[in-house]
């Protein structure tokens, strides 16, 4: 089956978050969150390298729009449901319909990490896909030495399956880094 013929919702939620697919407009938003994250964001993001404007986000917000209408990458913005604001962006990415398998990707605004959003967002996502999306396979891909990015699959329960050595190399200084793999699976 076309990927893009596959109906699910563009929106769900959580306790205390709206996650829903990105949207013209949120080009602002999110670039605000980066700007006031920019320090955190820098060691382990490579999109925070470069100073990026307002308008430079929201094209990429409108690009991710169109690649989840086509089903080719599922990137999802994070909101407080109390509040509306905007507090990170994660999605489901890397996609084999075949499988399916997914991996969830995450960053959140600095402003509010360390108060369980990030988990609570991923556990969602994680749900999202194998309820939803009916994944064989979720997994999460992140640097080891980015102790707060690991903390989170491993507070939800997924299995480290590998550490990959010398994998990929820092967005930051461009050093050797290696790569763990967390997947849960069905």
């Amino acid at each position: 089956m076309n990927p893009m013929l596959i109906e699910f919702p563009e929106e769900f939620t959580t306790e205390r978050l709206v996650i829903r697919m990105p949207k013209p407009g949120d080009g602002k938003v999110v670039h605000d969150a980066i700007k006031a994250s920019i320090n955190e964001l820098k060691p382990w993001m490579p999109f925070a390298q470069k100073e990026q404007s307002e308008r430079d986000v929201e094209l990429n917000i409108r690009e991710s729009h169109i690649s989840f209408l086509k089903r080719e990458d599922l990137r999802l913005l994070v909101f407080l449901k109390e509040t509306g604001e905007f507090i990170a962006s994660s999605g489901l990415h890397r996609i084999d319909w075949a499988v399916p398998k997914f991996e969830i990707g995450y960053w959140i605004d600095s402003r509010f990490s360390g108060k369980g959003y990030m988990t609570e967002a991923v556990k969602g996502i994680a749900d999202f896909a194998f309820n939803e999306l009916k994944a064989n396979r979720v997994e999460i891909r992140c640097d080891e030495k980015n102790r707060k990015s690991r903390a989170i699959p491993e507070r939800l329960g997924f299995t480290l399956e590998a550490i990959l050595k010398n994998e990929d190399v820092s967005p930051e200084t461009n050093e050797l880094r290696n790569t763990c793999i967390y997947a849960k699976i069905v």
